[in-house]
C-alpha cells in the first residue's frame, strides 16, 4: 500500500506538476478528483514526511527532483492537504488559475515549503499574472534563499515589474559583491535583463545609476552607450562610446559600439582602420571593418581585410563565403570557384554545421560551366540535397540544360520529362526549359511548339506567355508575339518586360514609333535603373532621329551594364554622330566579348563596315 500510495504524495505531485501547463490545454477539464473511497484509504495511511516522500520519490524515478543541498522543512501530509493539492492541480489544468494559485501560496506560507511557492509562481505565470507571480516568487526565495532558480526567477520578475526598485536594489549588490574582474560581466548580463523592463525609460535610468559608482570603467561605458543607442538617445551613447574608447584605447568593443552609433559610415570606416593600424590582430574590428568596405561597395578593400581573417582562421566558413562573394562581385572567378570549393569543404568536415550549401552548390556549378567544364558543374548540381525543394529543384533544370550543352538533348527531354511537378509555377519553369534545351540545340521550331503546348496547358500565365513572345518574335511571328506580350499587360500590369520588349521590338522595326517611345516611357518608370529599358529608351530616340538623347540614354546603360548589344547600339549612334573612331572601339570590344552575337553582325553588315 505504502508504494502505491507514494504517487500522490506531495514530493510526487510536485515533481509532476514542475513544468506548468497552459490554462485551456488539451488535458480533460472534468478530470475527476478522488473519489471517498480513495481519500478514506489515504486517510487511514500513515503520513510521511516530505523528506521520507522525496527519498521515497527518487526510488520511484520521479523527474526534476529538488537539488540535493535544498533545505526542505519537515511536512506531514494530511489528508486536507493532500485534497487541497490535488484538487488545485486538477482546477489548474481546467483552465482555472487563482484558486489553484491561492490553494499553493497559502499552503507554501504554512508548510514553508518553498515548492509550493513556486508552483504558485509557475501558475501565476502560466496565466500571464505579474504582479501574482511576483509575490509568488518572492515567498519562493524567501523559503530558499541559496536556491539559484529562484534568484533568477525573481530577477526576472522584478526586471519585468512597474516599480524596478526591488531590481534595482538587487543589482546594485551584484555590482557591490562582484570581484572587480568580473564586474564588467555582471554589467552586461544587468543590460540584458533590462532590455526586458516594460518601462524602457526607467530602465535606462536606473542603469544610468547602477552604473555611476563606475564610470572610470571601460565597460561601464560601453553599456550605458548601448542602453542610450537602444533608447534613442545617440548625443548620449556618443559620448559614452567615446569615453569608453579614450578610457581603454585596445578595446574591441569599446571601438565596436563607437562605430555602433556613430553616424557616416566613410567616419566609421575611417574609425575602425585607424583602430586595425594600432591593433593589428583584433578580428572582431576586422570583421566589421570588411562588412563596412562591403556596403560602400569598396570590394577589393573588404576582399583583403577578409583575406587577413582567413590567415588567422583558413577553416572559418563565414569568411571563405565572403570571399566567394566578393570574387565573383570582382570578376574574378578562378578565386571564386577556390573559396566556394572551400565553403562546401569545411560544411562536408563539419556535418554540424547548420550553415546549407545548396546556393554555394549553385554558384559553383555555374562558375564551372562558365570555364566550359560542364562535368564539373553537373557534378556540384548533383550534391544538392532534396531537403531545399527548391533550389533542388532548380539544380534539376539545370541538370537538364548542362545535358543539352553537352549534346545529349534526347536524355535531357527524358530527364525533364521525369520531373513531373505539382505545383503549376514548376510546370511552367519546366516547359521553359525544355524549349531552352531545344534553343540552345538549334531547334527553334521545335522550341516553338513546346511553348505553344504549353501556353495551351497552362494558360494566363505571364511568365510563359512572356517567353513565348519573346521566341514568336524571333521566327518572325510579329502578330503572335505582340499578342501575348498585350496579354501579359493585361494579366501582369506592373511586369515593366512586357513595356520594354514590344516598345524595342518596334523601335526595332521603326513602325509605331510614338507608340514604342510611349510603352517605353512607362516601363522605364516602373523600372529607373534597368540599364535593359534605358537601351531600349536610346534605341527609340535614334530611331526618332534624337541622336543627343540617344547617346545620353546609351551612355548612362552601358556605364551600368557592359552588355554587347549595348554596346552595339551606342555604336551606332556615335558613327551617326560621326564620333566613328569611339563606336569602332565599342564595336571591336563588343566582338571580343561576343564575336557571334548576331545584333553586331547584322550592325555592320547593314552600314557595310569591317572592324
Amino acid at each position: 500500500m505504502k508504494n502505491a500510495f507514494v504517487i500522490v504524495t506531495l514530493s510526487g505531485l510536485l515533481s509532476a506538476c514542475a513544468v506548468a501547463p497552459t490554462p485551456h490545454t488539451d488535458a480533460p477539464a472534468s478530470a475527476p478528483a478522488p473519489s471517498p473511497t480513495a481519500a478514506a484509504a489515504m486517510a487511514d495511511t500513515p503520513m510521511p514526511s516530505s523528506a521520507e516522500v522525496m527519498a521515497e520519490g527518487e526510488r520511484a524515478s520521479a523527474p526534476d527532483e529538488p537539488a540535493p543541498d535544498l533545505k526542505l522543512p519537515k511536512v506531514v501530509l494530511t489528508k486536507d492537504m493532500l485534497y487541497k493539492l490535488m484538487k488545485a492541480e486538477f482546477e489548474f489544468r481546467g483552465g482555472a488559475w487563482q484558486g489553484p494559485y491561492m490553494t499553493m501560496l497559502g499552503l507554501a506560507q504554512q508548510t514553508r515549503d518553498p515548492r509550493l511557492a513556486q508552483r504558485a509562481a509557475e501558475m501565476a505565470q502560466a496565466a500571464q499574472q505579474g504582479n501574482e507571480s511576483l509575490a509568488a516568487i518572492r515567498l519562493w526565495r524567501e523559503l530558499a534563499p541559496e536556491s539559484d532558480e529562484a534568484t533568477q526567477y525573481y530577477i526576472a520578475a522584478s526586471v519585468m515589474a512597474e516599480d524596478l526598485s526591488e531590481a534595482g536594489e538587487l543589482f546594485a549588490a551584484r555590482l557591490r559583491d562582484a570581484p572587480p574582474a568580473n564586474r564588467g560581466l555582471v554589467m552586461y548580463q544587468i543590460q540584458q535583463l533590462l532590455t526586458r523592463a516594460r518601462d524602457k525609460a526607467a530602465a535606462g535610468a536606473l542603469l544610468e545609476r547602477l552604473l555611476a559608482p563606475y564610470s572610470a570603467m571601460s565597460e561601464a561605458r560601453v553599456v550605458l552607450a548601448q542602453s542610450a543607442y537602444n533608447r534613442g538617445a545617440n548625443d548620449v551613447a556618443l559620448g559614452h562610446a567615446q569615453e569608453a574608447l579614450r578610457i581603454k584605447p585596445d578595446s574591441e568593443i569599446a571601438v565596436l559600439t563607437l562605430a555602433q552609433v556613430s553616424g557616416e559610415q566613410a567616419d566609421v570606416a575611417a574609425l575602425l582602420a585607424k583602430f586595425l593600424a594600432a591593433n593589428p590582430g583584433a578580428r572582431e574590428v576586422r570583421a566589421a571593418h570588411a562588412r563596412i568596405l562591403v556596403t560602400q561597395k569598396q570590394y577589393e578593400a573588404a576582399r583583403k581585410e577578409f583575406v587577413a581573417l582567413l590567415k588567422e582562421q583558413p577553416d572559418n566558413p563565414g569568411t571563405l563565403y565572403a570571399l566567394g562573394i566578393l570574387s565573383m562581385q570582382l570578376n574574378d572567378p578562378a578565386s571564386a570557384e577556390t573559396y566556394l570549393a572551400s565553403f562546401v569543404s569545411v560544411l562536408d568536415k563539419n556535418p554540424g554545421d547548420e550553415r546549407d550549401p545548396a546556393k554555394v552548390l549553385m554558384m559553383l556549378s555555374q562558375l564551372a560551366e562558365e570555364r566550359g567544364d560542364v562535368a564539373a558543374a553537373r557534378a556540384w548540381l548533383d550534391k544538392i540535397d532534396q531537403e531545399d525543394a527548391p533550389t533542388w529543384f532548380a539544380a534539376q533544370l539545370r541538370t537538364a540544360q548542362l545535358m543539352g550543352k553537352q549534346g545529349d538533348l534526347a536524355g535531357a527531354r527524358d530527364f525533364l520529362a521525369a520531373l513531373k511537378p505539382d505545383e503549376p509555377a514548376q510546370q511552367v519553369q519546366v516547359v521553359l526549359v525544355q524549349s531552352q534545351v531545344l534553343r540552345d540545340a538549334g531547334k527553334v521550331t521545335e522550341a516553338y511548339a513546346v511553348m505553344e503546348q504549353g501556353v495551351a496547358q497552362l494558360p494566363g500565365n505571364p511568365d510563359l506567355l512572356y517567353d513565348f513572345a519573346l521566341l514568336a518574335e524571333k521566327m518572325g511571328k510579329v502578330e503572335v508575339m505582340e499578342k501575348n506580350l498585350r496579354q501579359v499587360m493585361q494579366l501582369a500590369p506592373d511586369n515593366h518586360h512586357a513595356y520594354n520588349a514590344l516598345g524595342y521590338s518596334l523601335a526595332e522595326r521603326s513602325v509605331r514609333l510614338d507608340e514604342a517611345l510611349a510603352l517605353i516611357d512607362k516601363a522605364l518608370k516602373m523600372a529607373p535603373a534597368d540599364p535593359f529599358i534605358m537601351d531600349s529608351m536610346g534605341w527609340v530616340q535614334y530611331r526618332l532621329g534624337n541622336l543627343d538623347e540617344a547617346e545620353a540614354h546609351l551612355r548612362r546603360a552601358y556605364a551600368l551594364r557592359n552588355d554587347v548589344e549595348i554596346a552595339v547600339h551606342l555604336g551606332e549612334v556615335l558613327w551617326h554622330k560621326g564620333k566613328k573612331s569611339d563606336a569602332q572601339q565599342l564595336w571591336r570590344e563588343a566582338r571580343a566579348k561576343d564575336p557571334k552575337n548576331d545584333t553586331l553582325k547584322s550592325t555592320l553588315a547593314r552600314l557595310q563596315l569591317k572592324l
